[in-house]
């Protein structure tokens, strides 16, 4: 984990090289985090990248965190390395389900399959991806899972019919009685029977 003191350095670095775009730096967990717009984004990385100074050539990943509240609910959170410096850095922007964000492919080539994951799991869409499709659900599978609003159980259920000799799709049914939880302990004395207990003397 870096020191503050070289992360005040690195944002030092990141003002010369990042003039004229628009950014916001600040110091969380023990890494920079640059705040970005969805405009200034692919400008953005590719100073990263390409500044003899920062050398940010790794790229290590981009997700989504979900805040259901706000008006534009989605981060969108870009993880970047320079071997050089030997430095991480947190690029993140906000969005919501309708506005695209910029595909970073063009930049940073392994952000593909990165990109899918988010879009799969999110929701969030990516304009100029050469491939944008899910990356984990299955063909028609409905919703974005990773989302804050996703119910627990999803929609439908998969399963091998042996009678039909195939895979089938079928609405999820919930038949256990044990997940209507009421956070009663036993041993304090519950306001039902326990299961077992029927025959007990009373």
């Amino acid at each position: 984990m870096a020191t503050t003191e070289t992360l005040n350095d690195l944002a030092g670095t990141l003002a010369d090289a990042l003039e004229g775009i628009d950014y916001e730096t600040s110091i969380a967990f023990g890494e920079l985090t640059i705040t970005t717009g969805i405009g200034s984004l692919i400008e953005l990385l590719t100073a990263l990248r390409d500044d003899v100074q920062l050398k940010f050539v790794s790229f290590i990943d981009v997700t989504a965190v979900d805040y259901p509240g706000r008006e534009r609910r989605f981060d969108v959170v870009y993880h970047l390395m320079s071997p050089t410096l030997n430095q991480r850095l947190r690029v993140k922007l906000e969005t919501d389900e309708d506005t695209a964000v910029p595909s970073a492919v063009g930049v940073y080539p392994g952000a593909n399959w990165f990109e899918r994951e988010t879009y799969d799991m999110y929701g969030v869409l990516f304009s100029g991806h050469p491939d944008l499709r899910r990356l984990l659900t299955d063909y028609g599978f409905e919703g974005h899972p990773l989302r804050k609003d996703f119910p627990l159980s999803g929609f439908v259920q998969v399963r091998y019919d042996d009678e039909q000799k195939r895979v089938v799709y079928e609405p999820v049914k919930l038949r256990q009685e044990f997940r209507d939880f009421d956070f009663l302990s036993p041993w304090e004395g519950t306001d039902y029977v326990l299961p077992g207990d029927e025959k007990a003397k009373q």
